[in-house]
């Protein structure tokens, strides 16, 4: 029996050019790798719930959206019934082995290209040649910003060379890279100072750093020097600058045992939720209007809205909704639904941001799928899109976009 994929469970009829457009492969254009080994029960709930902690005594994270999701969605996959039990289906995972169950999964997303952020010192997680190996696609890495800043601070230098060999690993690390990304957010906030620090409190700043170089990086000064220097790499490059935003990511930071998390803090991100609203960034991204460089919002729930709105402000702003999808599971389309309220529909793309379960990856590719033919449904119906319409938007967001962003 062929393996069930994301795209073949569309929720709503649909003219033939919607529902061709819908099923077209994805552009990922933001992941972390899978896990390539076997893992307890407890470790696997904790990669599927929000806090990466594990649920409170009594009580299981597959009792979530997402959990419900992955019993419904994803046991299929795994030759099960839908709805399995999460003890039969943890099983059939265990029966099947890691690689294959990353191999059905990332397959049956439908994705044609990842963009895989390298950022996370985790173990055992998959490389981006090996996440498009196993999901059947082309695959490029995405560097972390505050990963290469952390290389360059442990390396041992004095402040005075720290900003110019910063600058030379950005660069070396960009030159193979499909994007930069900044999880600032989650390290001093997005209301920081958008102008560009001196070089006097640089090397100043420097000088506290480099005293206790394996510390993570949160002086605002820095972050703003490492924002800034990544820029003109972009620039150079012709790269885009990712930032994480929203919540979305806040608590999945590396705080429980498993240490998978986005934003490579720990538990007290979710304390800067409201500083990752990317309203915070409009000066930031005002001044990188001359300058070009396409800036993409990662995630951004429940802070969606806001991140429209700088999208169809600025005309080098794009936005993702990230796991908000898969994490929303039966109520994606509602997320899909108010960021299509106002974004330009050639300014928002398809991420699923998924992190550590393979599961997160086919459920955000079907979750987006389902959710957006709901919303291209309801505007056909209501006869605001024509199916030309329609079809073309759910193209553009599902891959053109990106394509165009990235020069994929």
């Amino acid at each position: 029996m062929p393996e069930p994929r994301s795209h073949d469970m569309l929720p709503v009829p649909l003219p033939d050019a919607v529902r061709a457009a819908l099923l077209a492969p994805v552009v990922d254009q933001h992941c972390h790798g899978v896990r390539r080994d076997d893992t307890t029960r407890s470790g696997f709930e904790q990669l599927i719930g929000e806090g990466g902690t594990p649920a409170p005594p009594g009580t299981t994270h597959f009792d979530t959206p997402a959990g419900a999701a992955i019993r419904r969605w994803c046991a299929p996959v795994l030759g099960l019934e839908p709805h399995a039990s999460a003890t039969v289906y943890l099983s059939r995972r265990a029966e099947l082995g890691a690689a294959e169950v990353n191999r059905r999964l990332l397959r049956g997303a439908g994705v044609s290209a990842f963009l895989v952020d390298t950022g996370l010192d985790v173990p055992g997680l998959l490389s981006p040649a090996e996440m498009g190996r196993l999901g059947s696609a082309a695959a490029d890495e995405i560097v972390r910003l505050e990963q290469v800043e952390q290389d360059v601070a442990e390396a041992g230098l004095p402040a005075a060379d720290y900003a110019g060999t910063l600058r030379d690993e950005l660069a070396a690390r960009a030159a193979r890279a499909a994007a930069l990304k900044s999880v600032a957010a989650h390290r001093c906030g997005l209301g920081f100072d958008p102008s560009r620090p001196s070089r006097g409190s640089v090397i100043a700043a420097a000088g506290h750093r480099l005293a206790d170089p394996k510390s993570r990086l949160d002086d605002p000064v820095l972050v703003r020097h490492l924002l800034w220097a990544a820029v003109d790499v972009a620039r150079e490059r012709g790269l885009p600058l990712q930032f994480h935003c929203g919540l979305s990511g806040g608590g999945l930071s590396g705080g429980g045992p498993s240490g998978w998390g986005p934003s490579g803090g720990g538990p007290s991100g979710l304390g800067v939720g409201h500083l990752a609203d990317p309203a915070l960034l409009t000066g930031f991204v005002r001044a990188l209007v001359p300058l070009g460089v396409p800036v993409v919002l990662l995630h951004c729930y429940p802070y969606h809205r806001q991140a429209a709105y700088l999208a169809g402000v600025f005309p080098h702003v794009y936005v993702d909704a990230g796991p908000a999808v898969a994490h929303t599971a039966a109520g994606s389309g509602q997320v899909l639904r108010e960021l299509l309220e106002l974004v330009p529909f050639h300014k928002q793309m398809y991420g699923s941001g998924c992190h550590g379960a393979a599961e997160l990856c086919f459920l955000a590719a079907l979750c987006h799928r389902r959710g957006l033919a709901r919303v291209l449904a309801d505007r056909i119906a209501e006869g605001e899109w024509s199916p030309a319409d329609a079809a073309r938007i759910a193209h553009m967001i599902g891959s053109g976009n990106a394509r165009r962003v990235y020069r994929l």
